[in-house]
């Protein structure tokens, strides 16, 4: 089958410039020094270059995802469905949704590395802009509009989200107020695309939107046992980066639906 290779080039280039960029910053201790973040997520932290093996290297698994997406977003066939009047295809979204979900990778294992301030915001950041970009993609879609509204729901989606993370209070459950908004993000997302495909008489292969919510869902759940019972603090085999591991498969199945996605 011919592909347009340009969605996995611009995924490459992303993954090797921001993955090269981190290796530096760790290696050199340009994010600054240790300052615990993420000790919450049990694994202990090392005496290394690399303060969380486990929890950093396992971020390895967003890069993967995110040029698997690239990789299929460049078939040379219909790639979902877009609704009357919107502009910006389904398949230049789904370029945008890979190189999101790569920089989920060196975002997470910037802080999981050096355990620093700068590397606990860079984490974050990464979460808010995968999660901002689903919501301004499907607020895009239902308003039948074009790329002006996505950027700016995308850049207030992500405005609002660092207020909420500058919150400095602990929420039950999630932790941090940052978590929080990321979660709330991702239910508006989900919303609005339900209501789209309703509105507009759109099919799509159910099986990958219950298995990605069945993924995370277990993944949720890992990620909590990992920081109580399941916690062994100088083991290799940790829950938090199994966590890592089964969103980075929830996101590839999540695209996968979006791209079955027909009139």
């Amino acid at each position: 089958m011919d592909r347009d290779l340009r969605p996995l080039t611009v995924a490459a280039v992303t993954a090797a410039v921001s993955c090269g960029v981190l290796a530096a910053a760790v290696r050199w201790a340009w994010l600054g020094p240790d300052a615990g973040r993420g000790a919450e997520f049990c694994e202990a932290g090392r005496d290394w270059v690399v303060r969380q093996p486990a929890n950093t290297f396992s971020n390895a698994g967003f890069v993967a995802a995110g040029l698997l997406i690239a990789w299929h977003a460049g078939a040379r066939r219909d790639l979902g469905a877009a609704p009357a009047g919107a502009a910006a295809g389904p398949r230049w979204r789904a370029a945008a949704f890979a190189c999101l979900v790569v920089l989920l990778g060196p975002g997470s294992a910037a802080m999981h590395a050096t355990q620093s301030v700068l590397g606990g915001h860079l984490d974050l950041l990464s979460m808010y802009l995968v999660a901002a970009f689903a919501a301004a993609s499907a607020t895009m879609r239902w308003l039948r509009a074009g790329t002006a509204v996505l950027a700016g729901v995308f850049a207030g989606a992500v405005a609002a989200c660092e207020a909420a993370g500058a919150w400095d209070v602990r929420v039950p459950v999630v932790l941090h107020p940052g978590n929080a908004a990321f979660g709330l993000l991702l239910l508006t997302a989900v919303a609005l695309e339900v209501a789209v495909i309703r509105r507009d008489r759109i099919s799509a292969g159910s099986g990958f939107v219950y298995a990605a919510v069945a993924v995370l869902l277990v993944a949720f759940a890992v990620w909590n046992a990992g920081q109580a019972w399941l916690c062994d603090p100088r083991s290799l085999l940790q829950g938090h980066a199994v966590w890592h591991l089964l969103c980075a498969v929830s996101a590839y199945l999540l695209y996968r639906y979006y791209a079955s996605e027909h009139d």
